[in-house]
């Protein structure tokens, strides 16, 4: 069974529905809600993105951004999707152009969509930003006195994520053309064995191993985004995935990432893995049976 004709938005709700059912450390996933937030909102979330995302080619990527936030608001009153949102948008817009010409790979046309943005792309990105109020937007342990969303966005929309890229993960990618999902949670999940399931959680931990959660960052300080990715490190440690002694070791990484009231969740970790979904899903690599 394949997905070829699955539309580019159908196969986006698809990667979030993946997702969230997951059962991913610290995060929000079909046996575990937040208190003023839960999976259901993730789940209608993603629905909601799906027609935005099948007219991506049809108009500016900063439109399908603004576009997406403004769907989401209908569905949830929470900021469930930002992340996912800043990192779908120029993957379904590079993916319609894949689908029409596949002599280049799909990086490639993702870098041709980054590379080809406007100031009014960077304005609606703007806009879109201040309609999801997200939280934990400037990092606690350092002043952002070079970037404010208050203020007016930049010409160019790469400048702005160049100078959030130090301490935002999602930001990082713009500027280095989405290279950990392609190069790293797509990589990962190709790799892996067993349920669809387990290789998220699997992959999920792995990057938070390697690079610290930066919404964890933003709220906590560097020094527990670190210590997160030595936790991360050590249940991977435990035992191979589905041995008890992994399945022990990320029973307590969740317990620690879901104290302090949900501080710790890693947010931006969850976003690049359903990134990698996606990815996974326009080239195939990611199948059914989920």
């Amino acid at each position: 069974m394949d997905l070829k004709n699955f539309t580019v938005g159908q196969l986006a709700n698809l990667a979030c529905t993946l997702e969230v059912m997951a059962p991913k450390p610290g995060n929000v996933h079909r046996a575990a809600d937040f208190e003023d937030c839960s999976a259901t909102d993730f789940l209608a979330s993603g629905i909601a993105l799906g027609p935005v995302l099948d007219r991506s080619d049809q108009q500016p990527l900063g439109r399908t951004i603004y576009d997406a936030v403004v769907a989401t608001k209908v569905v949830t009153s929470h900021n469930t999707n930002l992340g996912i949102v800043l990192l779908f948008a120029p993957l379904a817009k590079a993916a319609h152009a894949w689908r029409k010409d596949r002599r280049l790979p799909l990086s490639k046309h993702l870098l041709d969509v980054l590379q080809s943005l406007s100031p009014n792309d960077a304005s609606l990105v703007y806009d879109a930003i201040r309609l999801a109020s997200p939280g934990g937007i400037s990092p606690a342990d350092q002043p952002v006195a070079s970037l404010d969303i208050k203020d007016s966005p930049p010409n160019n929309l790469l400048d702005a994520m160049q100078v959030a890229s130090e301490w935002d993960w999602i930001a990082s990618e713009y500027v280095t053309g989405f290279e950990i999902v392609f190069s790293k949670v797509a990589a990962w999940l190709l790799q892996a064995e067993g349920p669809w399931p387990e290789r998220i959680v699997a992959a999920h931990v792995r990057l938070m191993s390697e690079y610290p959660d930066s919404l964890i960052r933003r709220k906590c300080g560097q020094q527990v985004a670190e210590e997160s990715a030595v936790r991360a490190a050590r249940t991977l440690a435990a035992g191979p995935p589905g041995s008890r002694e992994y399945h022990d070791a990320l029973a307590d990484l969740d317990f620690w990432l879901r104290s302090d009231g949900n501080r710790r969740n890693p947010g931006t970790t969850a976003d690049l893995i359903a990134a990698g979904v996606f990815i996974g899903l326009l080239q195939g690599i990611v199948t059914p049976p989920f």
